[in-house]
């Protein structure tokens, strides 16, 4: 088991521990490993939208490549390779986050741990803006959460929205939170959706996410 360990970043007030599987209630927090090799990114547009087709039913996300640039091209990426599909809502924190980001299959999780460089945060975690989770400066790889309240602590710990729900938040406020934060990022990360459907098989899950047509 893995000691507990404290962010370098962040508010005084705001408790930082991370438990010993990696989480933390008040950090969105990445487990995972990162590789020397990964996906690259091509630039992304200027502005897309996404549609996730859930288990809850369907939400749209707004993305500004300005807010963001780094963050909104490997968010594009991601969707373009069909990242998301079949992936689990693995994290559901009322009046907090959720997360998501974690592949079905274990070897697409590696192929995409390659860490982003960080963008300057230039809008507030406020709710409903979708977010890539980090462990740290430039740690960035496919782990995201959207913001189920209104979150300004995180602007200083170098959270940077790269855009936000436009349509479907009542979806997003609905996605199964029974099990908390239970589920194992690293077994996740190892196992895929094999751990997560055994252990865990009320979790709703993202069907496909796919770039909308212009």
């Amino acid at each position: 088991m893995r000691s507990p360990i404290i962010l370098a970043v962040g508010i005084a007030a705001l408790p930082l521990v991370v438990s010993c599987n990696g989480r933390s209630s008040q950090t969105p927090g990445a487990g995972t490993s990162a590789s020397a090799s990964g996906a690259g990114a091509q630039q992304a547009p200027d502005s897309f939208r996404v549609t996730f087709e859930t288990s809850r039913g369907p939400f749209i996300v707004q993305i500004d490549r300005g807010w963001a640039p780094k963050g909104a091209d490997r968010f594009h990426a991601l969707v373009t390779e069909g990242f998301f599909d079949d992936s689990r809502f693995f994290r559901v924190v009322p009046g907090f986050v959720v997360q998501f980001g974690l592949n079905a299959d274990p070897a697409r999780n590696k192929s995409w741990d390659k860490r982003l460089p960080d963008d300057s945060v230039t809008h507030t975690n406020a709710r409903g803006t979708i977010v890539f989770a980090t462990q740290g400066p430039n740690t960035r790889t496919h782990q995201m959460f959207i913001n189920l309240a209104d979150n300004p602590q995180l602007d200083g710990m170098g959270f940077a929205p790269i855009g936000r729900v436009v349509d479907g938040m009542s979806v997003v406020d609905s996605l199964y939170g029974g099990y908390g934060e239970s589920p194992d990022q690293e077994l996740i990360q190892r196992a895929g959706n094999s751990y997560l459907d055994r252990d865990f098989p009320k979790l709703d899950r993202i069907k496909t996410a796919k770039v909308a047509s212009p």
